[in-house]
């Protein structure tokens, strides 16, 4: 696996994935929804590691969604313990990867204990700045969307500051992903031809990469096919 490529000038800054496929890819080998999960985490860790080695800054993935919460409670329950086990794993191995964890979503709905842990790994990695791993969790952008729209209204109310003067700049500093520059490239493994509620202020230019393969088989290959995609085309902005 090559470590840099030649044409960096041409690598995307900020990588967003939906991480889909993993209960078809359990289905596939008779195995319990919960043993794809279990895979799509290990296939997470891999990547977010080749994504620092490769020289990209931000990865932002889809971990689990505001509406997740309708699946079945052992799943969300499997969910939960494998987001805790990589935070622990993140807080124990920081000093070694050196990789700063955000976190985009409303995290006042997941347990005490999961809140801790999400508090104390942003904390403790705030001082790394070559790389970056935003997992949105309990996350929706419509429902972001909502409460920085929210946040104006609030803000305008209290201040006085006139509703009319919003910019994009202004209405994209209370998004969770304030500071964060938008994704360059958005990956969806699984073969679904949508972006499901992900970033959707965010994404307004992003390229788009969809592939039919399952994100528990998503591995560092699949990720450079999904580059060099990205690498071909031309970004214009609206322009010519």
């Amino acid at each position: 696996m090559a470590k840099k490529r030649e044409n960096e000038a041409a690598m995307p800054r900020h990588i967003a994935i939906i991480m889909d496929g993993n209960g078809r890819w359990a289905k596939k080998r008779l195995l319990p929804r919960t043993a794809g999960h279990a895979a799509g985490a290990e296939t997470f860790r891999r990547i977010a590691l080749y994504c620092r080695e490769i020289g990209v800054k931000y990865l932002t993935v889809y971990a689990f969604s505001t509406e997740n919460w309708k699946r079945p409670q052992e799943e969300v329950s499997k969910i939960m313990g494998l987001m805790k086990d990589y935070l622990l794993e993140s807080i124990r191995d920081m000093q070694k990867n050196h990789v700063r964890i955000e976190f985009f979503g409303d995290l006042t709905a997941l347990s005490p204990e999961l809140q801790d842990l999400a508090a104390e790994a942003r904390k403790e990695s705030e001082v790394f700045t070559d790389s970056q791993v935003n997992m949105c969790i309990n996350y929706g952008s419509r429902d972001e969307m909502l409460r920085a729209a929210r946040a104006w209204a609030k803000r305008c109310a209290e201040t006085g500051e006139d509703p009319e003067s919003l910019t994009e700049e202004t209405f994209s500093s209370l998004l969770y992903s304030a500071d964060v520059p938008d994704p360059d490239l958005i990956i969806r493994p699984g073969g679904e031809l949508r972006i499901s509620n992900f970033l959707l202020w965010q994404a307004a230019y992003a390229e788009l990469y969809f592939t039919d393969v399952l994100w528990p088989d998503f591995d560092e290959r699949e990720l450079d096919r999904a580059v060099a995609a990205y690498q071909a085309r031309n970004r214009r902005f609206g322009g010519i």
